[in-house]
């Protein structure tokens, strides 16, 4: 047995000990895909690097296969250019624009889609590839095809796929158009993160087919949906447990912006704890209440700057107790963050899985607790 082999073993063996490989069919795709060829060389930040530096880990030397069987995210491009083999020396500055992300995650959303044999499948996201593999290992080629938006990344994932034994349909395009001429689809997953549900998706997947897909926006906050589709534009469903994340969509993410310049602006105390934002649902919730904005800062020090108006919102602790905050601009970001903030304190701070969203004709709206309860709009 190669050591490829145990270490792929010893992994599927650790995901079906922690619960993650309940069904013996994916056990049996997680035990047959080989990760080594959908990763080759990848990136690690550097710890303690601020900005975040990356070091190359080549494929073949010391520690990599090790590495490529670990249950972690391996960065495989940075800046939407830069590759691993691109680095010659040292190490390089960068945000992550490609990944293999980590096994555990990729079968438990796998699992969560709930696709069998017979169901037609589109992924968004093809990345590396490892992920198809596994669906393609677990569905047939037939039944599945994968969308990448990055040319360079497509064909890489491509050559990887072929090598590996697998042939699913395969297109080089903008996932948030979908398939339109492949549908109608039984199933939707999606591997990068929306600030809303693509009205395509809503249409070629089938009514009574589902779609799961990670909602993020430009504060990078994330929550995993599982949907049913409900008929042709609408569908309602759930966020589900965990902390799930995933780069988001590159025609989603945020415009470019100049330097943040902080400026005067009214001054009044704050009615929550800045620090609730730093936690994973907190910070959620206000990025529902202020999907514009990019929210920078850390603990009580909270900066919030709205990409399309220019507004801003900055809060501090006072002296005297509590926090202070300073709003300027059009829109009043923090106004709208305490009352989102406030009304899921209200509820007893719950997890994402308390939230439920609604796809209609008149947009998109993520409810808390009821459809009837508090409510916010995705900025379709």
């Amino acid at each position: 047995m190669s050591t490829a082999t145990k270490l792929r073993a010893t992994l599927a063996d650790r995901l079906t000990e922690d619960g993650t490989l309940a069904d013996p069919r994916w056990s049996s795709a997680a035990r047959a895909v080989p990760r080594e060829l959908f990763t080759g060389s990848y990136f690690l930040p550097v710890p303690g690097s601020v900005p975040t530096h990356y070091r190359p880990v080549r494929e073949g030397e010391p520690g990599w296969l090790e590495g490529v069987y670990s249950d972690e995210t391996l960065i495989t491009q940075l800046d939407g250019r830069t590759r691993p083999d691109d680095v010659t020396e040292g190490t390089v500055p960068g945000n992550p624009s490609s990944s293999s992300t980590l096994p555990s995650l990729v079968l438990r959303m796998w699992h969560q889609l709930g696709a069998e044999a017979g169901h037609r499948v589109l992924e968004i996201g093809t990345g590396t590839g490892y992920s198809t593999a596994l669906g393609a290992h677990r569905l047939g080629d037939a039944d599945l095809t994968s969308i990448e938006y990055d040319t360079v990344v497509g064909r890489a994932a491509a050559a990887s796929l072929e090598a590996a034994g697998f042939a699913p349909r395969l297109i080089i395009g903008d996932g948030l158009r979908g398939d339109p001429d492949g549908g109608p689809y039984d199933r939707l997953i999606a591997t990068c993160s929306v600030r809303y549900i693509p009205l395509p998706w809503l249409h070629q997947v089938k009514p009574g087919g589902r779609i799961l897909v990670t909602l993020s926006g430009w504060s990078y906050a994330n929550a995993l949906a599982l949907l049913e589709v409900t008929g042709p534009g609408e569908a309602t469903g759930r966020f589900l447990p965990g902390c799930t994340s995933f780069m988001i969509a590159r025609p989603h993410d945020r415009p470019p912006r100049p330097a943040l310049a902080l400026l005067p602006g009214e001054e009044r105390p704050s009615r929550i704890d800045p620090a609730k934002l730093q936690s994973w649902t907190g910070g959620w919730v206000a990025q529902l209440a202020a999907p514009s904005a990019e929210r920078l800062g850390a603990g009580a020090e909270q900066i919030l700057w709205d990409v399309s108006t220019g507004s801003q919102a900055r809060t501090a602790p006072n002296p005297h107790g509590g926090w202070t905050v300073v709003q300027r601009g059009p829109v009043r970001l923090w106004d709208r963050v305490e009352r989102a903030v406030q009304q899921w304190q209200d509820a007893g701070e719950p997890h994402q899985d308390q939230f439920g969203i609604t796809v209609s004709a008149t947009g998109q709206r993520v409810w808390l607790g009821a459809e009837d309860g508090p409510g916010w709009d995705l900025p379709v």
